[in-house]
C-alpha cells in the first residue's frame, strides 16, 4: 500500500477516533498494557536481534543504549500507559464560553489535531509512548522509526494494532512506515497529515522543516546547562550535576555544559571532578577551569555540542549574567537549571533563560512528560508556538469554535437593530 493511501485511510480513521468515548479509549489502553506484558518475550527477542545487528554495523554506543528495550523499559512504558488512563480526557473541554447576544452563544472547545506523522530514531519505547498519547488525545498516527529498531518497532506496532482492533477502535488509526523513502512521500501529504513531529538530529529536523508544507513541532539538539551559582550548596550542586549528566547520558535532557561561578569554582571543581570521574565522565574545560583542575581543553565547538555520552564541558563564568548570556547563545532552548540558595539569582535565571524548561535546584533529567504527570510525551518541543517543553496530551490538541444561535443574522447587527453583549457565560 502506498504512503498516500495509508494517509488517506488514516485521515478517515482520525475523524472516527475523534468521537470515540473516554471509556473506549481507556479500555483500549488497558488492552495495550496487557498485550505488551503478555508478549514481552517476543518483544525482547526482536530487540536483541536489532541490537546484535546494530552492534555488527558499529552503531554508536549512545544509540545502542537508546535502542535497548528490556524489562525496565517495558515497566516504564506500562506505567506510562496506566498514568495515561488515569488522566482526564482532554477532548471536548470548554475552554471559553461567551454570550454574543441573547440566544447566541460561542464556545471554544478542545479537539484532536487529526493525523500526526512522527519520525523518531533508536528508541522503540517512543513508539509506545507516542501511539498511546495519540490514542488518548483522539489522533490517528503515522510512525516512522529508525532502521536500527526495525524488528522491535514492527513487533510493538503489531501488538498495539491487534489490541486496539480488539477494543473496537477504527482500523488504520495507527500505521507504521518502514523505509526511508517513505519519509519523503509523507512530507508531501499536507492534504492529509496535520502535523509532523520529528525526533532526531539537528540536521534531520532542519531537513524536515525545509522539505514540507506540513507544520513541524519538535526539537533538534538538547544542549542542556547547569549553572552553579556562587551561593550554591556545594554538595547539592555536585549531586545535581552528576545526576543531570550520568543518570542516563543518551537522552536529550542530559547535561552537556556545566557553568560555574568564579567565586565558587576553586572550592567545587576538584570535588566535581572526583565525583564525575567515578562515573567515567571525560571533562573538557575552559582556561579558567584548567587552572583549577586537570582536564582536556574545551573548544568553541564543545559549547555547541550535544554529546549524548560521558563527556562534559565546563566553563567558569564571572557572574550569573555571563551564565545566562552563554546559555541563550549556545543552548538549544531545551532544559537549563541553576543551583543556588540566593532567591534573587534564582528568579533572575528563571526569568531570563530562554528555554522551554528552566529549573532551580534540581536535575535537568526531570524534563520529561511522564515525570511532569503528562502520562509520557511525544517529544520535547523547543518551539514557542502551540506547544513548548514536554509535549503530552495538551500538545496534541487544538480547538474549534462552536456558535449556537436561534435564527440570528449579521444584518441585524450591521444595521444596528441589535447589539452584541459579549458577556462570559457562567455555568453552575
Amino acid at each position: 500500500m502506498t504512503v498516500k493511501l495509508l494517509a488517506e485511510n488514516a485521515k478517515r480513521a482520525s475523524i472516527i477516533l475523534s468521537g470515540v468515548s473516554t471509556q473506549q479509549k481507556n479500555d483500549a489502553l488497558e488492552k495495550i498494557a496487557d498485550a505488551l506484558y503478555s508478549n514481552k518475550n517476543r518483544i525482547f527477542k526482536a530487540n536483541e536481534e536489532d541490537i546484535k545487528r546494530s552492534m555488527a554495523e558499529n552503531l554508536a554506543m549512545p544509540l545502542i543504549k537508546r535502542l535497548r528495550f528490556d524489562e525496565k523499559k517495558l515497566t516504564e512504558v506500562i506505567d506510562g500507559i496506566k498514568s495515561l488512563i488515569n488522566l482526564e480526557d482532554p477532548v471536548g473541554k470548554i475552554l471559553l464560553s461567551t454570550e454574543l447576544d441573547e440566544g447566541l452563544e460561542l464556545f471554544r472547545v478542545s479537539c484532536p489535531i487529526g493525523l500526526i506523522g512522527i519520525i523518531f530514531e533508536s528508541r522503540p519505547d517512543a513508539l509506545v509512548q507516542i501511539s498511546t498519547l495519540c490514542l488518548k488525545s483522539g489522533n490517528a498516527v503515522m510512525l516512522k522509526g529508525g532502521s536500527e529498531a526495525f524488528l522491535t518497532n514492527r513487533c510493538l506496532y503489531e501488538i498495539i494494532e491487534s489490541a486496539t482492533n480488539e477494543a473496537g477502535l477504527p482500523s488504520n488509526w495507527i500505521n507504521l512506515l518502514e523505509n526511508r523513502d517513505e519519509i519523503s512521500e509523507l512530507l508531501k501529504l499536507d492534504k492529509y497529515v496535520d502535523l509532523i513531529i520529528p525526533r532526531g538530529s539537528n540536521d534531520f529536523v532542519r531537513y524536515i522543516m525545509d522539505n514540507s508544507r506540513i507544520p513541524v513541532l519538535g526539537h533538534a539538539d538538547g544542549i542542556c546547562h547547569c549553572y552553579i551559582d556562587k551561593d550554591a550548596d556545594i554538595q547539592m550542586a555536585i549531586d545535581i550535576a552528576v545526576d543531570s549528566k550520568t543518570q542516563y547520558v543518551a537522552v536529550c535532557n542530559a547535561l552537556e555544559t556545566l557553568l560555574v561561578h568564579e567565586g565558587i569554582a576553586a572550592g567545587i571543581l576538584p570535588k566535581l571532578k572526583e565525583a564525575l570521574e567515578k562515573k567515567n565522565v571525560e571533562l573538557r574545560g575552559c582556561e579558567k577551569t584548567r587552572e583549577i583542575i586537570d582536564c582536556i581543553p574545551a573548544t568553541e565547538e564543545d559549547w555547541e555540542t550535544e554529546y549524548l555520552d560521558y563527556i562534559l564541558s565546563i566553563k567558569v563564568v564571572e557572574n550569573i549574567d555571563e551564565a545566562i548570556e552563554h546559555i541563550n547563545t549556545y543552548g538549544s532552548g531545551h532544559t537549563d537549571t541553576i543551583v543556588s540558595k540566593n532567591k534573587d539569582s534564582i528568579e533572575k535565571f528563571l526569568e531570563y533563560v530562554d528555554s522551554g524548561d528552566v529549573f532551580a535546584n534540581c536535575s535537568t533529567r526531570f524534563s520529561d512528560g511522564f515525570r511532569y504527570g503528562f502520562g509520557a510525551e511525544v517529544g520535547i518541543s523547543t518551539n514557542k508556538v502551540h506547544a513548548r517543553g514536554p509535549v503530552g496530551l495538551d500538545g496534541l490538541l487544538t480547538y474549534k469554535y462552536k456558535l449556537i444561535g436561534d435564527g440570528h443574522i449579521v444584518a441585524d447587527y450591521a444595521e444596528n437593530r441589535k447589539k452584541f453583549t459579549h458577556r462570559p457565560i457562567t455555568r453552575k
